[in-house]
This record gives C-alpha cells, sequence and structure tokens, in this order.
C-alpha cells in the first residue's frame, strides 16, 4: 500500500490528467450531494486550485426534500464549501411522483443542472468505477442493447454545457481510504440502505457476493461496458454514414420538420435501419422497447395510399410522400377558426401556427384567413378553377400540413394558398402570400 502522501499525489495527478480538456472551460461546476464521493470529488479540486491554474469552481447542491432528514443537508453542504473556499449554489426541486422514484430524483437532479449550466461550462459528477459496474448490471437486467450496456458515458452534452465523470476508473474504496485519511465528514444517506429500490438491492446484496467469488468482477464489467462503448461508436458511425443518405434537401425548404427519404432507407437491412433511426431519433425522443419496434415495421410497409403513423413517447412519426416526418410539440395540435387581416400591411400572429406576410403590394378589399374544411376552389392562372385538394395532390404536400396551410380569401373567394409556387400569389405578380411555420425547439435537431 502506498503511502498516505504518494497515494494523496497519484490521486490528485489522475484526476489533473483526466481533466487536461477541460482546462479551458468557462467554469466547472460540482455536483456535490456532500456523500462520499462528492465529497471526495470537491476537496481534490479545492486542493488542486491552491496549486493549479483551473477555471472558476462552483458546487451546486440539488435538494430534493425527499426524506425529513434531508433537510439538514444544505447546511452540511454549505459549511463544507465555506471551509473549501468554493461557493455553494443550492436548488430546490420537485420530484414528480411515477413507478421509479430513483428515476425521477436522477431527471429532477439533471434537469436543475441543464438549466443551470452556463455556455462552456462542465459540471463534473463523482460517479466511480463501482457506479459503472452497478450500472452495466442493472441494464442488463432491463434488457438494454449496446447503448445501454455502454453504461455511463465518460462525458456528455448538456444543455449549454458538458457533463465529465472524472473519477470514473476509481473504485469506491480508494475514494473511502481518501476521505478518512483526510478526516473528511460526509452524509451518509439512510435510503442507500433500503434495498427495495432496484439499484441499492444490486449495491448492498448482488455486487457484494459477486466480488467474494470473483474480486475482480467490477474491474471486468467496467471492462466490458468500455468495449460496448467502443462498439456503441461503430454503430453510431454507421448510422451516420446511412442517414447521409437519406437526409435529402426537404421539397419544402421553410418546413422546419426533421425529415428523411424513405427509399435509402428500405434498402439498408432491418437490423441497419434500426440503428440509423435510433441515431437519428435519440434527440428528439425517448426510444421504444424492442417490442415497439413492429410499428416501424407498420409505418415502413404500409401501403402507397396509407398514412401510417408511428406514435412514439414524445412524438409521432410520419410517412409521407415519400419520407418520414417527425411531429411532436405544437405539430400535434389542430389549428382552425378565421382571422380578420385587418391590417395586412403588418404580419399576422397565428394562433399556434406561426405568422402570415404580404409581401408586396396589399390586395384591396376585407381579407380574411382560414383553414381548409373541403370543397375549396382555387382560380388558377390558364387553368380556370380548380380544386383546392387536387391542386395539394399536384404539389405533393403531405397530409399532415394540408390542413395547416393559411389560406387568403376576400370575400367569399379564395385568393392564395401561402407558400405553395404559382398558388401563393396573385397572376400579375403584385404580391405573395408567405407563411412562418411555428417553430418547435423539441422537434428540431
Amino acid at each position: 500500500m502506498s503511502k498516505p502522501d504518494t497515494f494523496k499525489k497519484d490521486l490528485s495527478q489522475r484526476l489533473l490528467s483526466r481533466l487536461e480538456p477541460w482546462r479551458g472551460a468557462a467554469g466547472w461546476r460540482i455536483a456535490f450531494s456532500g456523500g462520499l464521493d462528492s465529497t471526495v470529488l470537491l476537496h481534490l479540486l479545492a486542493e488542486l486550485a491552491r496549486h493549479q491554474r483551473l477555471p472558476p469552481l462552483t458546487a451546486i447542491h440539488v435538494h430534493h426534500g425527499l426524506q425529513a432528514v434531508a433537510a439538514s443537508w444544505p447546511g452540511h453542504c454549505r459549511q463544507m464549501c465555506q471551509i473549501l473556499g468554493v461557493p455553494l449554489q443550492v436548488i430546490d426541486v420537485q420530484v414528480r411522483s411515477g413507478a421509479s422514484l430513483e428515476q425521477a430524483a436522477r431527471d429532477a437532479r439533471y434537469t436543475a443542472f441543464e438549466q443551470t449550466l452556463l455556455a462552456g461550462e462542465v459540471l463534473l459528477t463523482a460517479q466511480h468505477r463501482d457506479d459503472q459496474a452497478e450500472t452495466l448490471m442493472f441494464r442488463l437486467l432491463r434488457g438494454a442493447g449496446v447503448k445501454g450496456l455502454a453504461a455511463m458515458p465518460s462525458h456528455r452534452v448538456l444543455g449549454k454545457g458538458q457533463v465529465f465523470r472524472p473519477l470514473l476508473d476509481e473504485p469506491r474504496a480508494l475514494l473511502e481510504r481518501y476521505a478518512q485519511e483526510e478526516g473528511l465528514s460526509w452524509i451518509e444517506d439512510p435510503s442507500n440502505k433500503d434495498s427495495r429500490f432496484s439499484r441499492n438491492y444490486l449495491r448492498n446484496h448482488v455486487l457484494p457476493m459477486l466480488t467474494a467469488r470473483w474480486p475482480q468482477a467490477t474491474a471486468s464489467m467496467v471492462r466490458s461496458a468500455a468495449h460496448l462503448a467502443e462498439a456503441q461508436g461503430l454503430l453510431d458511425e454507421l448510422a451516420t454514414q446511412d442517414l447521409a443518405l437519406a437526409d435529402t434537401p426537404c421539397p419544402w425548404p421553410w418546413l422546419a420538420v426533421p425529415s428523411l427519404e424513405l427509399a435509402p432507407l428500405e434498402e439498408l437491412s432491418s437490423a441497419r435501419q434500426r440503428n440509423a433511426l435510433r441515431y437519428w431519433l435519440s434527440p428528439l425522443t425517448r426510444l421504444p422497447d424492442s417490442d415497439h419496434w413492429a410499428g416501424w415495421d407498420s409505418l415502413r410497409d404500409a401501403g402507397p395510399d396509407g398514412r401510417p403513423i408511428w406514435r412514439l413517447a414524445d412524438g409521432q412519426l410520419h410517412r409521407a410522400e415519400g419520407r418520414i416526418w417527425w411531429l411532436s410539440g405544437i405539430w400535434l395540435k389542430d389549428v382552425a377558426g378565421s382571422q380578420h387581416w385587418s391590417t395586412a400591411s403588418q404580419p399576422l400572429h397565428l394562433p399556434g401556427n406561426g405568422m402570415l406576410h404580404i409581401l408586396g403590394d396589399i390586395p384591396r378589399g376585407g381579407l380574411h384567413v382560414h383553414y381548409r374544411q373541403g370543397g375549396e376552389v382555387l382560380d388558377v392562372p390558364d387553368r380556370g378553377r380548380r380544386d383546392l385538394k387536387r391542386l395539394l395532390n399536384e404539389k405533393g404536400v403531405p397530409v399532415f400540413l394540408r390542413g395547416r396551410l393559411p389560406l387568403l380569401y376576400r370575400g367569399e373567394q379564395l385568393l392564395a394558398v401561402a407558400n405553395l409556387p404559382g398558388l401563393d400569389a396573385d397572376p400579375r405578380g403584385d404580391w405573395r402570400l408567405h407563411w412562418q411555420p411555428p417553430t418547435n425547439d423539441h422537434s428540431l435537431r
């Protein structure tokens, strides 16, 4: 066993080496629960800051208030941060009730972190090697795929910043030794002993049995997670290549809805289709489990006259006009009604449907904006009166878009359909009807 001074120096040097890529960050935020792991990380960083030029350090304590004893934890964290000279921010959160209290608490915690991080900042969290092995086993029992079994990544994007886990290669026993030798005090969360929680059961019962029989079990599981992370990286590269063939320009460049051309995807094997779609959908929605991928097969294989929809956790995948379209948020809400456009020289705000402009000379007369109800007729230059439904078919307008296209009327006369060339302007070209569709951050890649 190394001497105390050498042990501390070695751990500090390993930590500093892992943090080297992040030395230019705008700030380092430390997720500080007050428990053993985050206390060691905070202490190590505060010590390094005395001798190294580091980004500004700030600790963040997220207070869930899930148990009465937790009321004293912010005070403990303030005292520790005051001793170490590190500013502390305490954030109170509400944990939503649900099937998994563990997951709900984690979601609340990371939502708070995401909302707090500023551009260029890095959130440092104290997960260690034992946590990684526990995560791998937990996900294995849930039937996770390659990405899930890769366990926790060492770093990832979070909001405007990044999350980095600098202690992921260190065993918990080593952190405990450091805390004891430095005389640190930390919070012992009584809920960690409650084996009704799945992770606690693994931590308190299963992993000790495994390591008693196979002492290197934790290290081996972490090594397997690293192999799986590498495999996932290769799958991501393959997905990027496959999506490049399907990510063709949308026929409607003003339509900010994620979409892919279907034909290039159909040429891939089923496994490669799923791999590409997982990669494409992951920023947009929580992904379905294996049983629900049958929805993709149904959407892909629907007949040419079908209007299939694959409903996922955070939106819907539609198939139309040879493409698949991701709709979520405001795009899943219907629009209806009519509006009088009294000052057509000014943009018209369409509730739930963006903005409408008239570019050029304003047509005379009382103007109104409506949406499709069926049976509309439009005078088309050199073609006479034409049924609007037929015109939309000719233009290849997706079904989900047809009910949202603003229609400009003067009295009972349909003058124009926004944004559709040949239908969006008057015959002489004196004006054109331009629509800015609604934006939805959750539906954009």
